[in-house]
């Protein structure tokens, strides 16, 4: 029996002994580099939005739970997943309709790309629903969604799931009730902590934001001033991201929410890093060049999914505005975040 014989036979004996020899996996599983599943990739409006009103019309909102198309990426079949950490899922809600009321321990962005009449409501506060606003929900917090207007609301979900699901931490729970009854005024959080003021008394340990409508009029005149007054930096663009007031720290612990402007004309450098991201336009056209390819050409309510480590860059064909969220906040609180700037 040569030598390959004799390690064959000795890795047959390990396996009853639920054993394996770690120099057979040891470069898969502490890799040069990050090797994600995710491939890049882009949906676009035009083919989203006739399927989901083709979904409002065989499904109603209450019998679905929450009528949702989830963007899956094609490396990831079948997973529900955008990137390899991310979830995202494009959803409707018709006039008249209810979303029932539930939680979990997955937090949840919204982002309003069409429409106007419908609201959430977390935690016993509504907030009205315009495109463009960023809404959070977060983990563990009631939340249903309501339609009191004439016309389609599409928003973008995007959660943590993936992330949450390989802790096997996830938790979920229907209300008795179809709708939360309304406990607090509209807008009262966002006069308790998002007009430059705090109570004086307020408890400073929540990690998500308590601010959880960040209305787009508001970000989109911070981020023109500001587009004004500096230049954009060549990897990035002029980049905000959405705080929690009561820290600094991210709008959200597990997910990093953002808007980036690129005005026309602009082309930016090769940037990369170990975050997972998700591009959404709100504004403008640009063309978006992931790794070695491929270039999307994306508009108004399409969505680009930026696998971790892949380089990309943004050619702005018109002044564009792009919202974004990415798993950037666990990378960072890890020690795990490193960024590539060519």
């Amino acid at each position: 029996m040569n030598v390959e014989q004799e390690r064959q036979s000795y890795y047959e004996d390990l396996r009853p002994l639920n054993l394996a020899p770690l120099w057979s996996v040891l470069k898969r599983l502490v890799p040069a580099e990050p090797v994600p599943a995710a491939q890049p990739w882009c949906w676009n409006w035009e083919d989203v939005y006739p399927q989901l009103l083709r979904a409002g019309s065989l499904i109603s909102a209450e019998e679905a739970e929450r009528r949702v198309l989830v963007l899956e990426n094609p490396g990831l079949p079948g997973k529900s997943q955008v990137t390899d950490t991310l979830y995202a899922g494009i959803q409707l809600i018709l006039p008249r309709e209810v979303a029932p009321a539930h939680r979990h321990t997955q937090s949840a962005l919204r982002f309003v790309l069409h429409g106007t009449g419908a609201y959430t409501a977390v935690d016993g506060e509504k907030t009205r629903m315009s495109r463009g606003d960023f809404i959070i929900t977060p983990f563990w917090t009631w939340h249903d969604h309501g339609h009191e207007g004439t016309e389609p609301v599409v928003w973008l979900d995007g959660l943590d799931v993936p992330l949450v699901n390989f802790l096997r931490a996830g938790f979920r729970e229907s209300h008795e009730e179809k709708a939360q009854s309304s406990t607090r005024l509209i807008g009262e959080a966002a006069a308790r902590f998002g007009s430059g003021m705090l109570p004086l008394n307020c408890d400073r340990s929540s990690v998500t934001s308590p601010v959880f409508s960040y209305p787009y009029a508001r970000s989109r005149e911070a981020l023109h001033l500001l587009a004004r007054a500096e230049a954009p930096d060549p990897h990035l663009g002029i980049c905000l991201k959405y705080v929690n007031p009561l820290n600094g720290d991210w709008a959200m612990p597990t997910l990093g929410t953002a808007l980036r402007y690129f005005p026309r004309g602009f082309s930016t450098r090769p940037y990369r890093a170990t975050e997972s991201l998700v591009l959404v336009c709100v504004e403008g056209r640009a063309q978006v060049t992931i790794g070695q390819g491929p270039t999307f050409s994306v508009g108004p309510n399409d969505i680009a999914a930026i696998p971790g480590w892949c380089a990309w860059t943004v050619q702005a064909e018109e002044d564009t505005v792009f919202f974004s969220y990415s798993d950037r906040p666990v990378h960072e609180k890890l020690g795990l975040l490193r960024e590539q700037r060519d």
